[in-house]
């Protein structure tokens, strides 16, 4: 017997998509791979379903060089909250510690702020998807187990703080290396202050060289008619060179 052909389009190249809040990257493939009716399509680094921002998908012959991008620097823009500290290290997590935030002026913020620029180490967070003997590590922490994990060789090369929007609350731009969890960024900065912290926005401005301004949004894709549509499928092709 034959092997049954892929259903769908056989286009090939990157969309670069705005995922948007709520959702997570592979329900996002899902949608626009149905929008674009693709055969074949893949993303490249997951965001978290808080995260939003730049999250290139790979169609057809250019999920051939998904690797690179997923190897690609990342930069973002995070707002944490101070004082508050969650079992997952995001705000949809459950709250385990409420502490009061101490006063902390511009150059001691710097002064902590420093001790993760440039080459560190990072455990990363048992809510990471990283696997243990085939199981994501979010999995097992959900079902309350936690396992040992291995820091991992990162790199910041940007740690700078936009504004300070609250007493409790600071918005950082993090330039950063693949495989930096800006959640226990986040976790790590506040347990240095002395208050715990929390990750309340994500939004990740850059993958590589792909930016946000050459995003679309789910909605926006769902408004293309056919004839739009298949520009869109030209422009993917574009990329794959």
């Amino acid at each position: 017997m034959g092997r049954r052909g892929r259903k769908g389009r056989n286009i090939s190249g990157i969309l670069l998509l705005d995922k948007p809040v709520g959702m997570t990257s592979n329900a996002a493939l899902q949608t626009v791979k149905r929008l674009f009716n693709a055969c074949k399509a893949g993303h490249t680094g997951s965001l978290d379903p808080l995260a939003t921002g730049v999250l290139p998908l790979c169609f057809g012959e250019a999920t051939k060089f998904s690797q690179f991008l997923l190897d690609a620097d990342k930069r973002y823009q995070a707002t944490i909250k101070l004082g508050v500290v969650t079992d997952s290290g995001d705000a949809d997590g459950e709250v385990l510690e409420r502490n009061e935030v101490p006063v902390i002026d511009d150059r001691s913020l710097e002064g902590v702020l420093e001790g993760y620029r440039g080459a560190i180490s990072q455990v990363p967070s048992m809510y990471s998807a990283i696997k243990k003997d085939g199981q994501p590590l979010y999995k097992l922490a959900r079902q309350g187990i936690e396992v040992e994990r291995e820091a991992r060789d990162i790199r910041i090369d940007e740690l700078v703080v936009l504004e300070r929007p609250a007493a409790d609350e600071l918005v950082f731009d993090v330039h950063c290396s693949k495989g930096t969890y800006i959640r226990q960024l986040a976790d790590d900065i506040g347990e240095r202050i002395g208050c715990g912290a929390h990750l309340v926005e994500l939004r990740r401005l850059r993958s590589g060289d792909f930016t946000l301004d050459n995003a679309v949004t789910v909605d926006e894709l769902k408004e293309f008619d056919g004839e739009r549509l298949n520009e869109s499928i030209t422009r993917l092709q574009e990329y794959s060179g």
